[in-house]
């Protein structure tokens, strides 16, 4: 079932919700347009298929605020939005799929808002872990990025549920990037990289091996590998999407880091309204610009 975005009241929208919560997750590879979606993907995989798409979820309080919900309601009807589009990525033979939940200047806004969607998160979570039967046959793992202390302790335990419970799944990835931001990833990466140096020349030392950097070229430099080792995302492929919803191009802080060869991609429509037609456009125009972000990433 697709989210009709003319939704007018909270009660319609509770309608949808009930609709959809007896096997929210069962549907997530399913679909009644399944055959179709099947022959359109068929086409498309004649040409090259991004392993990894980021999203921006932009738009949940617009489109509260566009059909008159409370914010909550805008929220709601993103996630439903989201498992739609996780489902049209996973059929397309999308590998890796990183979304951008809750920025760690999100904890900035109104104390009621934050805990609306902390309170929202854990019921999701909870939910996906009341259907892990279906995930592990998807093979899909989930990995929650960024500060984990910084959420609410519930929301922490559900996280850490999930990533337990999917930790052995290979075949495709979600990764939650929440209380997140790349102005605290970056930091991070370089002072936890300068300390493992630091660590590693201390014991050379310690075994008498002073000259052990002269002569082996430096080792105690930093360089892009030491950090990307270290980054929160070095545990997946840089992106070769990240599309962000609401028509916005601003990169809100997120992946700074992983998209200097990215193609971005923003549609218009507000993240609720995000899907089927909005990936197969995004992968579409990717195909398209392919050999060029290719030819970039030769020469970086």
């Amino acid at each position: 079932m697709e989210l009709n975005p003319i939704i007018a009241t909270d009660t319609s929208l509770k309608q949808v919700e009930d609709e959809r919560s007896n096997g929210t997750i069962s549907k997530f590879l399913g679909g009644v347009n399944h055959t179709f979606r099947k022959l359109i993907f068929r086409v498309i995989s004649s040409r090259p298929i991004p392993e990894h798409i980021a999203f921006i979820l932009d738009g949940n309080r617009r489109f509260a605020k566009k059909w008159k919900l409370t914010e909550g309601a805008g929220h709601k009807a993103g996630f439903f939005a989201l498992m739609a589009v996780l489902k049209y990525c996973y059929e397309i033979g999308v590998k890796y799929v990183t979304i951008y939940a809750f920025s760690l200047d999100n904890f900035n806004r109104r104390p009621d808002e934050v805990q609306y969607v902390m309170d929202l998160m854990q019921e999701k979570i909870e939910g996906f872990l009341n259907e892990l039967t279906l995930i592990n046959q998807y093979g899909v793992r989930v990995m929650f990025i960024g500060d984990l202390d910084r959420l609410y302790e519930p929301v922490r335990i559900a996280a850490e549920k999930a990533m337990e419970a999917t930790a052995k799944n290979s075949r495709t990835y979600l990764l939650v990037c929440v209380a997140y931001t790349s102005s605290h990833e970056i930091p991070r990466a370089i002072y936890e990289a300068c300390q493992e140096k630091s660590e590693a020349t201390s014991i050379r030392i310690m075994n008498g091996n002073m000259n052990t950097d002269i002569n082996h070229g430096g080792q105690s430099m930093i360089k892009v590998v030491d950090l990307e080792k270290h980054m929160y995302m070095g545990v997946a492929p840089d992106p070769d999407i990240l599309v962000r919803s609401s028509g916005e191009t601003r990169l809100s802080n997120f992946l700074l880091w992983q998209t200097t060869n990215c193609f971005l991609y923003s549609p218009k429509a507000l993240w609720p309204e995000m899907g089927f037609w909005q990936v197969v456009w995004g992968i579409l125009e990717f195909q398209k610009n392919y050999q060029y972000y290719e030819k970039k990433k030769k020469q970086a």
